[in-house]
C-alpha cells in the first residue's frame, strides 16, 4: 500500500505529542484533544509543515471520522455536494463528531466552491467539523475567517535548534528502521536545505536512499560556490551564463529564494537590499502559480541584475 512505500506516510506521527511542532502550537492542539472538542480550523504555514499532520493526528486521538479531500485536485463544486454533503449528513460510527479535513483549501475558488463550504458549515455544524489547511491564508475569504480559528505554523528562532534537533532524531531513527546506512553530517545538512518543511526531508531522504546510503555522494551540486559563480555572472550582466547556470542546476525555486535572499548580503550593495528583497517576494509568490518556474525564475534574475548594485 502507498502508505507503507511512502516513508512520509509510513513514519507520520498519530498524535499531537509525536508532531515536530513549536510547544506553542502543540499546547493548543493538546488542549482541543483534551477538551474532545475541535473547533472549525484554518491551518496556515509553508508546505510540509505539519499542517495536515497534526490536523490527522487530533482526528486520530479522539477516534473520530473524518475524510481529508486535496481542495488543489478536488476543488470544485460537485465536490462539496458529493463528497462533503454525504459524508456530513451521515451519523457517526464511532458516535462523535466528524471532520472534513480541506487540504490545500487556498485553492478552492474563491468565487464559488469557497462561498458555498460556508453554507456547508452552518448547515452541518452539529454533526461536522471542518479544518482547512493553506499556505496562503490570504487566499482564504474572509466569511471563512469568521467561521474558524486561524492558527499560522510559525517558528521563532529561538525554538529553530530545538526543532532541527528533534526532526534529525526522528529522521535518523527512520533511516535506522529502514536499514540505510548514513552519515549524520550528510542527513544535517539535507534537513539544513530544506528546513523547515519536513515533508520534502523525508522524501529526499527516501529518494537518497536508493543507492543504499546516505553520504556526500548525494548532495546536490548546489552549493555556495555555486551561488556565488550565478551572482558574478549576474554582477556582469552576463544573460546568457546565467541562464545556462540555472538550466543546469537542478535546484529547486523555493529553495533557490531562500538561498539567494541569505547570500546576497555578501554581494549586494546596501542600497539595493530593499529592491532586491521585493523582487525576491515578487517572484517567489508569482512561483505558486506559473507555469514554467524556470522562466519566472530567470525573470526575477534579470531584473535583480537591471535594478540592483553589485558589489
Amino acid at each position: 500500500m502507498l502508505e507503507d512505500f511512502l516513508w512520509v506516510e509510513k513514519y507520520r506521527p498519530k498524535t499531537v505529542s509525536d508532531t515536530i511542532l513549536t510547544d506553542e502550537l502543540k499546547k493548543t492542539f493538546q488542549q482541543f484533544v483534551d477538551q474532545k472538542n475541535i473547533p472549525n480550523l484554518i491551518l496556515s504555514g509553508t508546505a510540509g509543515v505539519g499542517k495536515t499532520t497534526v490536523a490527522k493526528a487530533m482526528c486520530e486521538e479522539l477516534g473520530c471520522d473524518y475524510i481529508v479531500i486535496n481542495g488543489s485536485m478536488n476543488g470544485n463544486i460537485d465536490m462539496l455536494r458529493n463528497d462533503i454533503s454525504q459524508f456530513a449528513s451521515s451519523v457517526s460510527l464511532m458516535g462523535g463528531r466528524k471532520m472534513v479535513i480541506l487540504d490545500e483549501a487556498d485553492y478552492l475558488n474563491p468565487q464559488s466552491t469557497q462561498p458555498a463550504l460556508r453554507n456547508f458549515m452552518e448547515e452541518f455544524s452539529a454533526n461536522c467539523g471542518f479544518i482547512l489547511t493553506c499556505n496562503f491564508v490570504d487566499r482564504i475569504i474572509e466569511p471563512l475567517h469568521s467561521r474558524c480559528s486561524v492558527i499560522k505554523f510559525k517558528i521563532p528562532k529561538s525554538e529553530l535548534p530545538s526543532l532541527a534537533k528533534q526532526f534529525m532524531q526522528r529522521v535518523c531513527g527512520i533511516l535506522d528502521n529502514e536499514s540505510v546506512s548514513y552519515e549524520k553530517a550528510v542527513v544535517a545538512e539535507v534537513i539544513k536545505t530544506h528546513f523547515p518543511d519536513w515533508r520534502r526531508v523525508i522524501n529526499e531522504l527516501q529518494r537518497y536512499s536508493a543507492t543504499g546510503s546516505i553520504d556526500t555522494g548525494i548532495l546536490r551540486n548546489f552549493s555556495d560556490s555555486a551561488l556565488t559563480k550565478l551572482i558574478g555572472y549576474m554582477k556582469d550582466k552576463n544573460f546568457t551564463a546565467a541562464r545556462k547556470w540555472l538550466g543546469e542546476s537542478d535546484i529547486e525555486p523555493t529553495e533557490f529564494f531562500r538561498a539567494f535572499f541569505d547570500k546576497a548580503e555578501d554581494h549586494i550593495a546596501k542600497s539595493s537590499m530593499p529592491q532586491l528583497v521585493l523582487h525576491l517576494a515578487k517572484y517567489q509568490y508569482q512561483n505558486a502559480f506559473s507555469a514554467d518556474p524556470e522562466i519566472n525564475l530567470m525573470a526575477c534574475l534579470t531584473e535583480i541584475m537591471a535594478d540592483c548594485e553589485f558589489l
